[in-house]
């Protein structure tokens, strides 16, 4: 079996692989965002507290 048959995957080979771009992609984008929100979050947690004092 050389690379060629086994990327085309039966004939299938561009829905499969598209369908895993577009997971990593997602899965990607998932990261990026809790990580934003995590930025936001503790950014307004500290504002909080330095209104507090």
């Amino acid at each position: 079996m050389n690379l060629e048959t086994w990327l085309s995957m039966g004939g299938y080979g561009a829905y499969v692989w598209s369908a895993y771009g577009i997971t990593f992609i997602v899965f990607i984008l998932n990261i990026g965002l809790i990580f934003r929100e995590m930025r936001k979050i503790k950014k307004t947690i500290k504002q909080f507290l330095v209104d507090e004092v």
